[in-house]
């Protein structure tokens, strides 16, 4: 690869995780310390993930046609900005009524602007790398990025308390988990300044005005349905990552910072798995590795649900917990090469990952609810046995759907 296309590669690794760094990965790591700082309960905080997920919606259905309008280094750069924006409310722990206002906010801010455009621009630099390497890369690069940061903020909450964890005060996680935020804000404002030179000249308009037209003509395809049901259900085993922090609190009797190593850990298998789905996908066909990783999603949901494991068996709940988000990451890193595999147009794709997006991340505005009455009417490990039955039934579905697919030759 040229050094552009490299510079390219590598913002769109760190850009592409960045900004959702203080909506969701925050919480992914620290998810008991969050819930006992913000004083809410998971179906406070699922009720949170809904209002982001109601405002993405609307969000991922016209951000697409802007992607295929606007420049992304005027689109990006803004989103991270504002982003970065919110995290000055979160900073000051709001009530759990602003909180999902704020949440509402990040929902905009992270999708309108910034999600199909950045589809979009991993779609231009495969013309360059192929299709499966540019998104199984630029997905294993958000991989390394998140476990960096992951890794590092589970060490920076240890530093920032003033004892040990098993003594500290709420007090002392608070002020732990607000120097965390804030750090975070201002790497995401940064961020947005580096986003704003790099992408200069990257990408020009497709259209010169708005245009439902890429939209309309997407809706009419089979493939792009099934498409979005695949990424539905491989975001439903996303989202169920959220929940291994908890379990490993709840399952093997961790202290929050233990609990957090084992998230920690989960975050490492990302990059791994994107880069070999993606590798793999362009030398066999992209939906038969889908397939692949939704076998090993719904096995690992089974046994985690069969609650055969609990203390004393540490080990092998995190292989578990590894091999199970390496298929959830691998399928994340190649999902949206599904797109070459039915021959979708470059002019329209800004429109057909927006359409793809309404659907496919639909787990924003129920997984949140549902995690949170499933874990706060069943508590302990029971909760969490139910919750990746859920995964083991989405992964069957996206495994028939994957099938459907390769098996449907209809071109765009």
């Amino acid at each position: 690869m040229k050094l552009k296309h490299i510079t390219s590669l590598i913002l769109l690794m760190v850009i592409g995780e960045v900004i959702f760094v203080l909506p969701f990965v925050i919480v992914r790591i620290f998810r008991p310390t969050f819930l006992s700082v913000f004083e809410v309960t998971n179906l406070e905080l699922g009720t949170a993930f809904s209002a982001y997920g109601v405002v993405a919606m609307i969000a991922y259905f016209v951000g697409g046609p802007l992607a295929d309008r606007f420049n992304p280094r005027r689109l990006i750069p803004t989103a991270l900005l504002v982003t970065a924006a919110g995290g000055i409310v979160m900073y000051a722990i709001p009530s759990v009524g602003f909180l999902s206002i704020l949440y509402g906010f990040w929902g905009a801010s992270t999708i309108l602007l910034f999600w199909s455009a950045f589809i979009k621009a991993q779609r231009q630099l495969g013309i360059h790398t192929g299709q499966g390497k540019s998104f199984g890369l630029v997905d294993a690069g958000r991989g390394l990025v998140a476990a960096l940061m992951a890794t590092s903020s589970v060490y920076l909450l240890d530093w920032f308390l003033p004892v040990d964890a098993d003594i500290a005060t709420q007090e002392d996680y608070t002020i732990a988990l607000q120097w965390i935020i804030g750090l975070f804000a201002a790497f995401t404002a940064f961020c947005a300044l580096i986003a704003w030179f790099i992408l200069d000249g990257q990408q020009s308009a497709s259209v010169n005005h708005l245009t439902l037209k890429g939209v309309r003509k997407v809706m009419s395809k089979k493939r792009i349905w099934q498409q979005a049901i695949i990424v539905m259900c491989a975001y439903v085993g996303y989202k169920c990552t959220d929940d291994f922090s908890l379990y490993a609190r709840d399952t093997l009797d961790y202290n929050d910072v233990e609990a957090a190593h084992v998230a920690a850990i989960t975050f490492w298998s990302r990059p791994v798995a994107a880069i070999i789905s993606g590798v793999v996908a362009d030398r066999w066909i992209t939906s038969k590795v889908v397939s692949v990783c939704f076998v090993i999603t719904m096995i690992g949901g089974l046994v985690i649900s069969s609650g055969v494991f609990a203390v004393g068996a540490e080990i092998v709940v995190v292989i578990i917990a590894a091999s199970t988000s390496a298929a959830i990451y691998g399928l994340r890193g190649i999902y949206y090469a599904l797109f070459e595999e039915s021959g979708l147009a470059m002019t329209v794709t800004g429109s057909a990952a927006g359409l793809v997006s309404v659907v496919g991340y639909t787990p924003d505005i129920f997984m949140g609810p549902l995690m949170g009455i499933i874990l706060d009417s069943n508590p302990g490990p029971l909760g969490h046995q139910y919750l990746f039955a859920v995964l083991a039934g989405f992964s069957l579905v996206g495994l028939i759907t994957s099938v459907l697919f390769r098996q449907n030759g209809e071109k765009y």
